[in-house]
């Protein structure tokens, strides 16, 4: 893959929003398209990962301190971005002397998006210019980065899906920030709010889109038996917020925001699906719910619905 030359996207529908501390790029491969998206933390910034469905693909998950995350495609060979974001970083540091602590640890997650494709996958050199790239304040929607070749809405056949891709969505509410950003490649469809299935699910003849519960209620009916889930699926997240929190709240959470997400993914968590959910903490503003959890996991909620809505190009 030498001959591959990193490609950094520019234009297009983008999310922008005020949140210091973290700094977005993104790099792909056009030739045979692919990408990864990293979010960099220049002072570091503790995390917690909640991991769930059957076939999931990441790496230090268990950290619990990050100065980076990175997403990407490519399954598990696509891990190997994450590499070079972390060699990136430890270029920058200078080697004169390493302590322990002055490893640049980088944590990540993959979708699987090899349809179709000829072995192309994000590399250390993607991962390593995608870092080059970040910039604060700005996040590319769409088919871009991580969600080049993402898909959506796969349970009731693989040729009623549509294209996904990245998501975000920003909510401040006085001090406090709160930011979503998702890649979506889900088996599942997408459904807004009021319970309409808005992405995948699509019967190109008729222009509808099929509800999976219809479907499962008629195959049942039927002789033989339920095909198999489709394979190449996968939805990422990251929640960062300022607040203040503990280890304990920050894994509470990151449970709490991922289980609230099959409210916009249905399916979701499903066998072929290797949903991961990061959350961060750039520990920035006292909290003044660090006794309501709960609550200010409901609002973490409602922005990731809101970040799955924008998840595809228009």
């Amino acid at each position: 893959m030498s001959d591959l030359k990193p490609f950094i996207p520019e234009g297009g529908r983008r999310l922008e929003f005020d949140f210091p501390g973290i700094e977005i790029g993104v790099a792909e491969y056009e030739a045979d398209p692919t990408g990864c998206t990293v979010f960099h933390f220049p002072r570091g910034a503790p995390f917690a990962a909640d991991v769930r469905g059957g076939s999931p693909g990441t790496i230090g998950t268990d950290y619990g301190f990050a100065r980076a995350i990175c997403f990407a495609g490519g399954s598990l060979m696509g891990l190997e971005a994450a590499a070079g974001v972390a060699a990136e970083l430890f270029e920058r540091r200078g080697h004169e002397h390493v302590d322990w602590a002055d490893v640049p640890t980088v944590a990540g997650a993959i979708i699987f998006d090899f349809a179709r494709r000829n072995g192309v996958y994000p590399d250390k050199e993607l991962g390593a210019a995608a870092l080059r790239a970040a910039r604060p304040g700005v996040f590319p929607l769409g088919r871009r980065g991580a969600g080049r070749m993402a898909s959506v809405g796969k349970a009731i056949a693989l040729d009623r899906s549509e294209p996904g891709g990245q998501g975000a969505a920003f909510r401040q509410v006085g001090e406090a920030k709160i930011a979503v950003f998702t890649v979506v490649n889900s088996l599942g469809a997408i459904v807004d709010r009021n319970g309409n299935v808005v992405r995948g699910h699509l019967d190109r003849a008729s222009g509808e889109r099929g509800h999976l519960t219809d479907e499962v209620e008629r195959r049942l009916r039927e002789p033989g038996h339920l095909p198999p889930a489709e394979p190449g699926n996968t939805t990422l997240t990251l929640v960062v917020t300022n607040l203040k929190l503990p280890a304990r709240s920050l894994n509470q959470l990151a449970r709490q925001v991922h289980v609230s997400m099959a409210r916009a993914i249905q399916p979701f968590h499903t066998d072929a699906d290797g949903d991961t959910l990061f959350i961060v903490t750039t520990n920035e503003v006292d909290n003044p719910m660090a006794t309501m959890t709960g609550a200010l996991g409901a609002l973490m909620s409602e922005v990731a619905w809101d970040a799955v809505l924008s998840c595809w190009d228009e």
